[in-house]
């Protein structure tokens, strides 16, 4: 299976079709007045269904098990067709699209195989996805494309040539996979008054974002918190505590971060982790729903 480790998990929608094709009214009349031989249709197909979609991992090698959270199954007889619409939701990492359209055929087909002694024609037509909700495509179209960021390691050793800068070429790297210009990258030493000026330059320029890596953990160097907090006109603690959560989920390390977040004037300030996976992991968490920062800040223009 596909590693999906790296991904949030978001309230996930998909909405399936399949439509029974019978040959004849009669068959209808059966259904509407539950005098197939088999049962009653609607009832046992949608149990039927319940079950497809619970058991669609088992079935499909690549497809990840998952908590199925709602399923709903709605039928529709329009002349001699019968339209079976299926929506599953949950709250994961991974959609389920394939879920609704293995529940809506598990419908279709045990549909058919309880009208079968009665009619022999029919058919089963337009096994579908109607539609599907959740994950960062849902919001791929939905932020500006032009904004510029600048990305600044704090790091003694770094600075100093000791190191070599990992965490803010991810960085770099997540910024450019969401359209972000990257306007300015520098080293600096874990100094406040270093942090203060890089902070206080990019918003006199106007560049939308500052992300800081390095500098938010416990040693006594690491000030970048310090440095930060006293400029900002609001802080934004939802970001940092996006960020912590995610992380927690991955190592219980994460809860030790002092990452903050915030706005100068109209630039989005971060200060993130200064370990290369730290910083990946911050940037997974909150990108690219953070761009929406600036429909508030700036308006919501597109390109």
């Amino acid at each position: 299976m596909v590693d999906i480790t790296f991904k949030a998990s978001t309230l996930r929608i998909a909405t399936a079709q399949a439509v029974v094709v019978v040959s004849k009214q009669e068959t209808i009349d059966a259904i509407n007045n539950k005098t197939v031989p088999k049962g009653d249709v609607f009832a046992m197909s949608k149990a039927a269904g319940l079950l497809g979609v619970k058991k669609t991992a088992d079935l499909l090698p690549d497809c990840h098990p998952m908590p199925i959270e709602y399923t709903g199954i709605e039928y529709n007889i329009e002349g001699l067709e019968i339209t079976i619409t299926m929506t599953v939701k949950t709250i994961y990492k991974t959609g389920v699209e394939v879920e609704a359209m293995h529940g809506a055929s598990i419908v279709a087909l045990n549909m058919y195989d309880m009208l079968k002694p009665i009619d022999k024609g029919i058919e089963i037509h337009t096994i579908k996805l109607l539609s599907k909700k959740g994950g960062k495509s849902d919001f791929k179209d939905k932020y500006r494309t032009d904004l510029t960021a600048a990305v600044i390691v704090c790091s003694d050793s770094i600075s100093a040539g000791q190191k070599v800068d990992k965490a803010g070429k991810a960085i770099i790297k997540k910024l450019e996979e969401s359209s972000v210009e990257i306007k300015d990258y520098a080293i600096i030493p874990d100094e406040i008054e270093d942090i203060q000026k890089a902070v206080l330059k990019h918003a006199a320029e106007k560049t939308d974002m500052v992300l800081f890596t390095g500098g938010t953990g416990l040693s006594k160097r690491d000030v970048t918190p310090e440095a930060l907090k006293p400029l900002l006109d609001r802080e934004i603690p939802g970001i940092s505590e996006a960020a912590r959560s995610y992380g927690q989920d991955r190592t219980p390390y994460a809860m030790l971060s002092r990452s903050v977040a915030g706005v100068k004037d109209q630039t989005l300030v971060l200060a993130l982790p200064g370990s290369t996976k730290g910083a990946e992991e911050s940037m997974d968490s909150l990108f690219p729903a953070i761009l929406h920062v600036f429909r508030i800040l700036k308006g919501a223009r597109h390109d």
